[in-house]
């Protein structure tokens, strides 16, 4: 049990890492946000249903005030017509029709205190959403902006190890270039002392001889030459 319990915590870590990598704190706010606009728009559909059903029971009630004011009416007119059993029966029907209207009053109340609760949850609710709002876009932009300036000094980072690259290339460059140089000038060197026959001459080792003799015999010709000159 120890070792799954150690696996499965291992697993629950990996998923939260990778979770929080994904997740996009603006989206985030955003749906949060929706969510409250939801909630909101649930509260001003109550305000909306608890009014309508007073305004419902109100017509009611006026047209059962109406119908006593009738009764009323027919029972004083049959009394005045000396017909007691005809304003009893009337007074009877409009203690029946007020016992109604006292209880619409009753419920209408109710509703109204309802409506009042939920005009005043309606309008801290409204107050929470658009301050909720406002500090949601203020986040947002400070996300954005540090976003953008972790991408740029990312950036600038991968072009400065690419420059200390382009630098380390240069510094071999320069040194395989030296070296080559080096290596010319001593075979220059070698070559011209002798000590390295110049490959590409052509001609084999009388050749080279011929040619220092007629090097010579030019150096003598040229110091007769100046020999001749100086004694005149």
């Amino acid at each position: 049990m120890s070792l799954f319990n150690r696996m499965g915590t291992v697993v629950k870590a990996k998923m939260n890492k990778l979770v929080n990598r994904m997740e996009d704190p603006r989206e985030t706010l955003d749906y949060s946000y929706e969510k409250q606009l939801e909630m909101l728009q649930n509260v001003k559909r109550g305000v909306a249903d608890v009014t309508t059903s007073k305004k419902r029971l109100q017509l009611q009630r006026s047209k059962l005030q109406q119908s006593i004011d009738k009764l009323d009416s027919q029972a004083k007119d049959a009394i005045k017509a000396d017909r007691e059993d005809l304003a009893r029966m009337a007074l009877e029907r409009k203690g029946s029709l007020t016992m109604q209207v006292e209880g619409l009053d009753t419920q209408i109340a109710d509703l109204e205190k309802e409506q009042e609760k939920l005009v005043a949850a309606e309008k801290r609710l409204s107050t929470k959403v658009e301050v909720f709002r406002t500090r949601k876009e203020t986040i947002k932009a400070q996300y954005s902006a540090a976003e953008a300036q972790v991408k740029i000094s990312e950036s600038v980072s991968g072009i400065g190890e690419e420059m200390a690259d382009v630098g380390m290339a240069i510094d071999r460059a320069e040194n395989k270039t030296e070296e080559m140089q080096a290596r010319a000038s001593a075979l220059d060197e070698l070559i011209d002392t002798g000590t390295l026959d110049d490959l590409s001459s052509r001609g084999d080792d009388i050749d080279r001889e011929l040619a220092k003799m007629r090097t010579k015999s030019s150096v003598n010709e040229e110091l007769a030459r100046l020999r001749e000159e100086v004694e005149k």
